[in-house]
């Protein structure tokens, strides 16, 4: 065996076994035998190798480097192979990702009014708040869940209708954007206080989605649903940078209601089989993602989460501008607090103000809400509106249009 391993071999076992923790993990990972790597590393170390060895020899590198490749297009060939296989044998669904409706792309007046946009993220159903452990300012489990959907789909509604809208004048369409954390999951299960598992809510949350789904298409007639993963719903402990769409509840949500809606014409659902999806409203360019995998971490004791979300969406930026999906505005969840900055829309969340917010954050109380605005032809986002689910917390309220300073109650 001596006579027949090359350095580089001997090297890239020695650096995989660095990067993965063990022997066992790295020939697990690679696809390796076992045993096999375990007499490369014993050999290598007796040639006084390291990971850190730099490989002299060009071609031992490169035929390294071309082997790794080959190994990582095999198994992205197999992740892709499993996701058309899945699509077509479970769901009968085409392989083929779904092209945006014509309105989107302005194919089609827009009106003087544009069209809406919503962003549906956070609802983490399953989990249960108990009021007393958040100064009774929010109450969460399934059952407020599903009211606050139900509640969420008619105040977008009257919103839309009552106050944008004009008689005898209909919108192209809607963008619901559905961005990920729609099931608790099952993450941190000592911590975590639930009413459902991830089986349950992958079912129910279908019925629940198709629902309101369908109620949102029976008002405008077209619906475009870009669907991009959360971080939540994933089946392992830690997040994945590979397969990471696949190994997630809720890409099963939208697989479901993409053959739900299979052969309608009013609802188009564009699973994205990345973390994020890129589409354009009326020549307006944006990118909807969950807000997990902005490439920062940590936050400000005085500015909360603004300035991670501002170097991320920088970062984020500048990354799809290298494979030419700039974008003009980047929506997202993740952070529970709405929030709109110059080119950033940020969802709050259904669930509300939660232990983790008032406990590790410390972080400012906001109503549970859902992000809503309108994209113009001319003008791009125009009129923003957070979606209420609840009232506001009592306080210093009047029905009186203004009060001066020093004027009785």
């Amino acid at each position: 065996m001596q006579g027949t391993v090359s350095d580089a071999e001997l090297i890239a076992r020695l650096i995989a076994v660095r990067k993965h923790g063990t022997i066992s993990a790295a020939a697990r990972a690679e696809g390796w035998n076992r045993t096999h790597t375990s007499q490369l590393v014993v050999l290598a170390k007796q040639r006084g190798f390291t990971a850190d060895t730099p490989i002299v020899d060009p071609v031992a590198k490169l035929k390294l480097e071309l082997a790794r490749v080959k190994s990582e297009l095999e198994m992205i060939r197999g992740d892709n192979l499993t996701t058309a296989e899945i699509r077509r044998t479970i769901y009968g669904l085409a392989e083929h990702r779904p092209e945006p409706p014509e309105w989107i792309f302005g194919k089609g007046s827009g009106g003087d009014r544009g069209a809406p946009m919503t962003f549906w993220s956070d609802w983490h159903r399953g989990e249960i708040v108990h009021a007393a452990e958040v100064g009774g300012v929010n109450e969460f489990n399934s059952a407020i869940h599903d009211a606050r959907v139900k509640r969420l789909v008619g105040t977008t509604l009257d919103l839309c209708f009552e106050h944008m809208g004009r008689p005898g004048k209909n919108y192209p369409g809607i963008v619901i954007g559905l961005g990920g954390d729609f099931i608790n999951g099952s993450l941190h299960p000592a911590d975590d206080d639930a009413d459902r598992t991830d089986i349950q809510n992958v079912n129910e949350l279908t019925d629940i989605l198709a629902g309101a789904i369908d109620n949102m298409a029976a008002k405008f007639s077209k619906v475009y649903l870009p669907a991009v993963v959360g971080n939540h719903g994933r089946n392992t402990v830690k997040p994945r940078s590979r397969s990471v769409v696949h190994t997630n509840y809720e890409w099963l949500v939208y697989q479901n209601l993409a053959r739900y809606f299979n052969k309608s014409k009013h609802v188009v659902i564009d699973i994205s089989e990345q973390t994020d999806v890129w589409f354009q409203c009326f020549g307006h360019r944006f990118l909807f993602t969950h807000g997990d995998r902005l490439g920062v971490k940590g936050g400000d004791g005085i500015i909360g989460a603004i300035g991670p979300i501002m170097r991320g969406s920088i970062k984020v930026g500048r990354s799809e501008a290298q494979i030419g999906r700039d974008f003009d505005t980047i929506v997202m969840g993740h952070w529970h607090q709405y929030l709109t900055l110059p080119g950033i829309i940020v969802n709050s969340s259904l669930k509300g103000y939660d232990n983790f917010a008032r406990n590790v954050l410390r972080a400012s109380y906001q109503r549970p809400s859902q992000a809503l605005w309108f994209v113009h032809p001319v003008h791009g986002i125009t009129a923003q509106w957070p979606v209420y689910l609840e009232p506001p917390l009592k306080g210093n309220h009047s029905d009186k249009w203004i009060t001066l300073e020093g004027a009785k109650p």
